[in-house]
């Protein structure tokens, strides 16, 4: 539940984007935010702005694909690696088709299925739990097992979500993503009016965190389902099915067994705690507590020698299951129909973003790269066939690293993580070229440059938690290019 920290900075970003970003932005003549650093500064640090840009993006339009591909090997039992080329294709096929007006057509009937699916899923969540377990006896598990802990004022640089990392790093990200990223500045630039864009953003601001808030809260009340229902000992279903089928299957259903074994006895624990819990007994409270903590550890400990067992009937197995839960929750419990419902919920929400990735990755190519340094006079036809080769390029990309996403953990942070490696640069750029008049180009640039390097040295080289790179990558890059702006004046000059 701490992962709703990371939207806390949203709300803020709104409203400064409202008031500063979008009248810029509405007033310009451009097709894509990056044609204004050109205008702005120079070629190179819209060239730069543009590749950044291309690369994160691309990169992120893989985990929208991998999510999806994830749903139908699940459901059909395929390989991941062939459900990837399958989705990849079809969103490929349709985005490179009808462009910009398929992805908003589209948009629409996706978000009334989203909205829907996860309704439904978030009702039938409370109905599938044992009748003498009542919604607040679910909380009372939730939160003495440690997942309602929303909110940590501790500051510590090595603790990823607490609300200063929420407040200041989240909005940081959020004013890069909404306020620099083509893929949402496309809007602002297509819509009807500064006060449509406004309100826009402004609902989103509002509505992101208390939606947030319910889907993870869905997510710990499924943890809290797994404590009075065995779940699987390893939740990816085509690496169980492998290890099964090799020579370690006794050895794997021996680890099954005692597993089932350790859960009901935690089954049990959990029980005698809610028995305290209704007698307001502290004493017997901390004990069933503490030995629903031994019974974790043991379970945790199966699980450590059921993926050794699974990596040794396949060396390549991939032995990250956290995408899995969900899933197999909706495929293993639910009504067949709604199994349909809420399966095309989340392929909607995947798809839907990608489309959005690929056709903002298309334009920014074409206008910002290939017209700009290439070919800059052709016809219509020419350009818009260049479009449709672009957005099958960066289909491609998207799923080749799709193949690696699900070795980089939980998708919904991994995507962020992504982000953060590019967006603090990025929104530097943007905050120089609104509000730093006197700072040049050049300055621009090279610090730019320095700013990137050392994010990304963070990343490979620090513990530091990936919401602030994008505090620490928009200020270094400001700060730089002040002190380095009067050595290039002075050049220039000479």
């Amino acid at each position: 539940m701490r992962f709703v920290q990371f939207y806390f900075g949203l709300p803020i970003a709104m409203v400064i984007l409202s008031v500063t970003a979008v009248p810029i932005f509405h007033k310009l003549k451009v097709f894509t935010a990056y044609e204004f650093l050109e205008q702005r500064f120079d070629l190179k640090n819209r060239t730069l702005g543009s590749i950044l840009f291309l690369i994160q993006r691309g990169l992120a339009a893989g985990f929208t694909i991998f999510a999806p591909a994830l749903i139908i090997s699940v459901l059909l039992g395929w390989d991941i690696r062939l459900t990837i080329f399958m989705i990849g294709g079809i969103v490929i096929v349709y985005t490179a088709s009808g462009g910009t007006d398929a992805v908003n057509k589209t948009h629409m009937l996706q978000m009334a299925i989203i909205t829907l699916g996860m309704g439904a899923a978030f009702y039938m969540i409370f109905r599938l739990m044992p009748a003498d377990i009542s919604f607040l006896d679910a909380t009372h598990v939730a939160g003495k097992m440690g997942k309602l802990n929303v909110i940590n004022f501790a500051f510590d640089w090595k603790d990823r979500y607490n609300i200063w990392s929420g407040l200041i790093g989240g909005t940081f990200l959020a004013l890069s993503y909404f306020g620099t990223d083509q893929s949402q500045v496309q809007r602002y630039l297509s819509g009807r009016s500064i006060g449509q864009i406004r309100l826009g953003l402004l609902a989103n601001g509002i509505v992101k965190v208390p939606m947030q808030f319910t889907i993870l809260f869905a997510g710990a009340m499924i943890f809290v389902f797994y404590q009075f229902v065995t779940p699987p000992l390893f939740f990816n279903p085509v690496e169980t099915a492998n290890v099964n089928n090799s020579s370690y299957a006794e050895a794997y259903q021996k680890l099954e067994m005692q597993y089932e074994r350790v859960h009901r006895e935690k089954q049990d624990h959990i029980r005698d705690m809610l028995d305290a819990i209704e007698i307001h007994s502290d004493s017997d409270l901390n004990n069933t507590v503490e030995k629903i903590q031994q019974t974790r550890e043991a379970e945790l400990g199966i699980r450590d020698e059921a993926t050794e067992l699974i990596q040794k009937a396949n060396p390549d197995a991939d032995t990250n299951d956290i995408n899995y839960i969900f899933l197999s929750f909706v495929v293993n419990f639910l009504p067949v129909g709604l199994v349909g419902l809420i399966l095309a919920a989340i392929l909607s929400a995947s798809m839907s973003s990608t489309s959005a990735e690929l056709n903002a990755l298309a334009s920014v190519t074409v206008v910002d790269i290939y017209k700009r340094v290439f070919k800059k006079k052709a016809s219509d036809r020419h350009y818009l066939i260049a479009s449709k080769v672009a957005t099958v390029f960066w289909g491609i990309y998207a799923i080749n690293f799709a193949m690696f996403a699900n070795r980089l953990g939980s998708l919904i942070e991994a995507v962020n993580i992504l982000g953060s490696l590019f967006y603090g640069t990025i929104l530097g750029i943007f905050l120089i070229a609104f509000y730093f008049k006197k700072i040049g180009g050049h300055a621009t640039f090279i610090a730019a440059i320095i700013a990137e390097l050392t994010i990304l040295g963070c990343y490979f080289f620090s513990e530091i938690p990936y919401l602030w790179f994008n505090v620490i990558g928009c200020v270094l890059l400001i700060t730089l290019a002040h002190f380095m702006n009067p050595l290039f004046a002075a050049k220039n000059r000479q």
